[in-house]
């Protein structure tokens, strides 16, 4: 007879919004550009930049293809997996998880202040706003170890930030996403908070859990055939802004966590894991964390 190990809540309820999540991921970020491109001029486009990057790009796939003499069979393959992502809705994931993290530090190659890393999938605008001390959403019986997070938002020459914006989102315990997920409160675990006249936030939150990318499309095909983990660690989202300063995106994460030094994304900086200790109020941990701020 065999064995049958039933699946935890967790494992359910991931298993049940695996598929969903990249098709959200997808319709959110196609929602983006649309706006964006009702006021884009497409008439600016620099095609020699376009003809540079999409030359080399191109120049780049047929290298490896001689280089690792790829046959037919792989070639109908990848025709056949690339089709399947666009389907699945996970191009998103897949450039969020594997290309965006390259992108991100060149972009921010010269900032001075605080490091960033990638933004990911989930991301969504709009969420509450709150003064500077404040919880953020979050159900009343909310799973996890609490945690406070505070700091201060300064500039680079020490100046603090008044008023600054501390925009915080996160998986939960389970490792899901709120507006990704099935039974989540709408911005369960999402919430802007406004910096005092000190530049100084505190954040009331619950420690995120590591999660598996999805696994259940193409992307998950790919980490299977490749004999990959799709694990990232535990994490904290932030977008810290103040007027007259570049933004900045960023990722924490905690020491010892499990992934920390593989993670999936490849996002993860040194200067971006937290070393939590018990809260001083007794009840789960803190750390304290500052940002610094570029002039724009």
């Amino acid at each position: 007879m065999t064995d049958i190990t039933t699946p935890t809540a967790a494992e359910a309820a991931t298993a049940a919004t695996a598929a969903a999540s990249g098709a959200a991921a997808t319709e959110k970020f196609r929602a983006t550009q649309r706006t964006a491109a009702a006021v884009a001029d497409t008439k600016n486009v620099d095609t020699k930049r376009v003809d540079t990057l999409a030359s080399e790009v191109l120049a780049a796939v047929h290298d490896i293809i001689c280089r690792h003499k790829v046959t037919y069979a792989e070639y109908d393959a990848l025709k056949a997996w690339l089709i399947q992502v666009g389907l699945d809705g996970e191009w998103p994931l897949f450039l969020d998880v594997w290309v965006e993290h390259v992108v991100e530090e060149v972009a921010n190659e010269d900032r001075q202040g605080s490091k960033g890393t990638i933004e990911g999938p989930y991301y969504v605008p709009g969420s509450p706003t709150f003064t500077a001390e404040a919880t953020l959403p979050m159900r009343d019986d909310e799973p996890g170890t609490p945690l406070l997070f505070q700091g201060q938002v300064a500039g680079v020459d020490g100046t603090p930030l008044a008023g600054a914006k501390v925009e915080m989102w996160h998986a939960d315990a389970d490792g899901l996403y709120s507006q990704f997920a099935p039974g989540l409160p709408e911005w369960n675990l999402r919430g802007t908070v406004v910096t005092d006249g000190d530049g100084r936030f505190v954040i009331h939150t619950m420690e995120p859990a590591p999660y598996q990318i999805p696994t259940d499309g193409s992307c998950g095909k790919l980490i299977a055939a490749a004999g990959w983990h799709a694990w990232r660690p535990a994490h904290l989202h932030l977008k810290v802004s103040a007027p007259g300063h570049q933004l900045i995106t960023t990722q924490l994460y905690f020491r010892g966590g499990s992934h920390v030094e593989d993670d999936i994304a490849s996002a993860v900086k040194p200067e971006l894991v937290l070393d939590t200790a018990p809260a001083a109020s007794g009840v789960g941990n803190e750390v304290t964390y500052d940002f610094v701020l570029d002039k724009a």
